[in-house]
């Protein structure tokens, strides 16, 4: 099944079922040009819609997926396919099963030394037949930047995951997309740190049901006040709806 691709708001959204995964990530792999594949909030969506660079890598992505369950519901609201909404941990673990099946490699970038150290440890033991031909921490000193980028493209990964401690965050792929092999790249703040078990992942239970912000919230009061974000989205979504604006 070939992915569809929404114009969501005038933002692009991918719909990939759970069940086409492994063809899509292969048809990826074929590809000689870094594939960027970006996993995406409702917060994205609304950043995405103005001008600049955020825009830029959204739209250059070669998969926009959403997390957020608000944007599955506004799919519908505008009458179009609903996206499959992805947790981001099983999204990650489903794809390097993937890359394990096809005796594929990773590259693990990102993370304190540490939990990087024991993020690897842990990869290997769960994805055995998965080759991990290199790993560099986060929160290196800017003048490491073109040595990372060298090792990066000489081990020549099918994934490089990267996470928290890198920076830009996932700009960083963007911004280097022109330096970089063909492969895939994920980039999740807490990935590492969650493979290292220093952090808990929010339970796919609350994640099911929509409930992860409220954990976030707990973390950040300041959230909170995203709040007027999410009525300028539902406002967003009435008025594309009755003047059928374009999206």
């Amino acid at each position: 099944m070939a992915v569809e691709r929404l114009n969501f708001l005038n933002v692009p959204v991918d719909v990939v079922p759970e069940e086409d995964l492994e063809s899509v990530i292969l048809d990826l792999l074929s590809r000689e040009t870094p594939q960027h594949i970006m996993l995406v909030s409702l917060w994205d969506i609304l950043r995405a819609r103005h001008r600049g660079e955020f825009r830029s890598m959204v739209q250059q992505a070669a998969l926009v997926l959403p997390v957020s369950r608000s944007i599955v519901r506004g799919a519908r609201f505008l009458k179009k396919t609903p996206p499959v909404r992805h947790y981001p941990f099983s999204l990650i673990i489903s794809t390097l099963g993937i890359l394990e099946r096809y005796r594929k490699s990773v590259y693990l970038f990102g993370a304190q030394t540490r939990s990087l150290s024991q993020a690897e440890r842990n990869v290997r033991s769960t994805f055995p037949g998965l080759s991990i031909v290199g790993r560099f921490a986060g929160y290196y000193h800017k003048s490491m930047e073109k040595n990372i980028l060298t090792a990066i493209t000489k081990a020549q990964p099918a994934l490089t995951l990267l996470a928290n401690g890198i920076p830009s965050g996932q700009k960083w792929i963007h911004r280097n997309r022109s330096r970089l092999h063909a492969g895939l790249f994920i980039w999740n703040a807490e990935v590492l740190d969650i493979f290292s078990e220093r952090k808990r992942r929010i339970s796919e239970k609350t994640f099911v049901r929509g409930l992860e912000y409220f954990s976030l919230v707990l973390k950040n009061p300041l959230r909170i006040f995203r709040f007027f974000q999410y009525l300028w989205y539902n406002v967003l979504l009435l008025c594309y709806r009755i003047f059928r604006v374009s999206t």
